[in-house]
């Protein structure tokens, strides 16, 4: 077959193609790669009409074929592109990627728009395969060769927009690269916007704010689009919500953060997000009860900042309101369940104060609470301060080896850690080695000298020691006073300087107010209460006495609180109102039925209000739970006489003079 004769023979396969003749045209093509098995374009035409008869490898094959021959040119390229685009197609994407690559290098120079078409086409199968950095990377690209042409800024504004769109699924688990590459978009969309202030505007500056809060290192980035949208739209709070959640996240409390508070409750006076603010403000300050107030109020108002659970836990934390800071904590861990980002920091913080606070309730129960909550902390197995809280939590829940073993390897290990002393002298108090104690306490406040409980426990040592360390003002007293001074809100170091006052220094009025703030400290702490009322009575002040006791038997629920009842009703029967005496010990019997002197000082009220049946229903009670309760088996037989019942009267004497020879009342009865 001659030159001639090669180039008729083609001529044929393309007209036969054109008229979809595709079998003929394979017969012109094969003839001629009898003659010339490299002829480009009899591969080219092979393969699209193999195409078109549904015989995709061999379509395949011979465009793969020309190209292995002529790399450089266009039509192989673009019959691989159509046929990989076909929809019987499959698993073949990332040849298709590369087949569009290389047709970008033919078009960039040669053909704009059909650069933009296959660039276009690119995107959107890197879009379907979620190869987001690529997607990025090649509308940027067609971005760029918009502006080399001379686009105007509202084509470019929705190409930006396009890009957004195509991105707006990738911030969940994407590269640091795509995020950049989003957020530069973000800042050209913004930008390049033609109505400013509108309404497209700015919902679209919303979504880039609301993008660039996922992004936990961007936090100048945040602030300052925060701050730009602020000063375009002044009256709209969403920009600084989330530069007020931001600063509420980030742990810190800056001057701009405090103005942002300010600014977003000038605003809106009701808003979660500055109550809170203000409440992390009090915290830092150390006013707790004030930060507790607002961050619990802020929490009312807001469900999206499980950060300020954690702050509300740490200001209970601070006023030993252990139990609600735990579950606080809870709900604190509740809004992190997804740990992402700042969120696992935010849980592991919360995780730590919720086993510390389980550790100073100091029961089983919490024990056991507290050591499952330091397993679930990510990444802290060689921190020494959570092994002495998990030494604690050992100690506590009664398993002294394990503890002791933490003990061992922290001293040995940490030598120059407070908490490896503490760790030691818990363990040798609840031994009652008080000497051994005394040496790690003393090693512990070394180390970190302003830790109350470090100075609390070593007071505690000292008192149980010996008289002579209890009586030792350098010794317990100075401790006591220091652990007070460190902690205010510590009821037990004021309980035990309200002890030391009365037994060893025999200061009753001052004993009296230490025990007092013991017992408001302690949420109506029955014995430092009991104390209290004791001394004020003996100090003749009953108007203390009976505030204290109101308090607790106003807030007392049925069956509580026993002991100030019992108290207020012996005050009501000495002051001769026997009818408050008769209500109050009852309540008393509510909380205790079985108390056979609270019956005997009920039929005593009985007796003084005139009510003689129901009083000796009360000392025959009395004189049942205790036999040897004389007196009350004595105002019996006086009730039967008062009564008229004088042989029950009698036989009640003789009952008691058998067992007392001598009793005169019964005797003169």
């Amino acid at each position: 077959m001659s030159n001639k004769e090669v180039k008729a023979a083609l001529k044929s396969a393309r007209d036969a193609i054109r008229n979809k003749e595709y079998k003929e045209a394979l017969k012109y093509c094969k003839a001629v790669l009898k003659q010339e098995k490299n002829n480009y374009n009899a591969w080219v035409f092979i393969g699209l009409a193999a195409a078109e008869l549904q015989q995709p490898d061999q379509a395949r094959g011979a465009y793969k074929k020309a190209i292995e021959l002529e790399p450089k040119q266009l039509l192989a390229w673009q019959g691989l592109a159509n046929l990989y685009e076909k929809p019987n197609q499959t698993d073949v994407k990332g040849d298709l990627a590369d087949v569009y690559q290389k047709l970008l290098e033919f078009y960039k120079s040669s053909d704009k728009q059909k650069w933009c078409d296959v660039c276009n086409k690119l995107v959107e199968l890197y879009h379907q395969e979620k190869k987001y950095l690529e997607v990025a990377e090649t509308w940027q690209k067609l971005i760029r060769m918009k502006e080399e042409e001379g686009a105007e800024k509202a084509e470019l504004h929705q190409l930006w927009k396009k890009m957004i769109l195509l991105l707006k699924d990738s911030t969940r688990n994407q590269d640091n690269k795509t995020g950049q590459l989003l957020l530069t978009a973000f800042e050209h969309a913004v930008n390049s916007a033609d109505t400013v202030p509108g309404e497209d505007h700015q919902n679209l500056y919303k979504d880039f704010i609301q993008c660039l809060s996922k992004f936990p290192h961007e936090t100048a980035r945040l602030e300052k689009a925060c701050n730009d949208m602020m000063s375009l739209y002044p009256t709209m709070s969403y920009p600084l919500e989330v530069l007020c959640l931001h600063f509420v996240n980030s742990g810190t409390l800056s001057e701009e953060a405090l103005h942002c508070f300010s600014r977003i409750l000038e605003m809106d006076t009701n808003s979660g997000l500055g109550i809170i603010g203000f409440g992390i403000k009090c915290l830092q300050e150390k006013k707790y009860k004030e930060a507790v107030k607002s961050l619990t109020e802020g929490l009312q108002k807001t469900n999206q900042c499980p950060a300020a659970w954690y702050y509300l836990a740490d200001a209970q934390v601070k006023i030993h309101k252990h139990r609600n800071a735990v579950q606080s904590c809870n709900q604190a861990l509740e809004g992190l369940r997804i740990p992402e980002g700042p969120n696992l920091q935010w849980k592991n913080l919360a995780l730590q104060l919720k086993a510390e606070t389980l550790i100073k309730i100091a029961d089983t129960d919490a024990a056991e609470e507290a050591i499952k909550a330091l397993e679930q902390i990510a990444g802290t197995s060689s921190d020494p301060v959570i092994s002495a809280l998990r030494g604690q939590a050992y100690l506590n829940k009664g398993l002294m080896d394990e503890a002791s073993k933490i003990s061992q390897e922290l001293l040995f290990f940490h030598p120059d850690l407070a908490e490896s002393h503490a760790l030691e002298g818990y363990i040798h108090y609840s031994q009652k080695n008080y000497k051994q104690a005394e040496r790690s306490f003393l090693n512990a406040i070394e180390r970190k000298a302003e830790t109350a409980e470090y100075h609390q426990y070593l007071g505690l040592t000292y008192w149980f020691m010996s008289d002579e360390t209890k009586k030792d003002k350098g010794k317990a007293l100075t401790q006591f006073l220091k652990a007070a001074k460190l902690d205010s809100y510590l009821g037990s170091a004021f309980f035990y300087l309200g002890s030391y006052y009365r037994d060893i220094a025999g200061d009753k009025s001052r004993a009296r107010g230490c025990y007092k703030k013991a017992f408001e400290l302690g949420e109506m702490d029955e014995e430092s209460g009991t104390a209290a009322v004791d001394l004020s009575v003996e100090l003749g002040d009953m108007d203390t006495a009976l505030s204290i006791l109101n308090e607790v038997t106003r807030k007392a629920s049925p069956g509580t609180a026993k002991w100030a009842w019992l108290h207020r009703g012996l005050y009501y029967l000495r002051s001769g109102q026997s009818s408050q005496a008769v209500a109050d010990l009852q309540a008393a019997l509510r909380a205790d039925p079985k108390d056979s002197n609270c019956w005997e000082t009920l039929g005593e009220a009985y007796m003084n209000r005139g009510s003689y049946a129901t009083a000796l229903k009360s000392f025959r009670r009395a004189s049942e739970l205790n036999p040897g309760l004389m007196y009350s088996i004595y105002r019996a037989a006086a009730l039967e006489q008062i009564l008229g019942r004088y042989e029950n009267a009698i036989a009640t004497y003789q009952q008691i003079l058998k067992k007392t020879e001598n009793y005169v009342p019964a005797l003169k009865g």
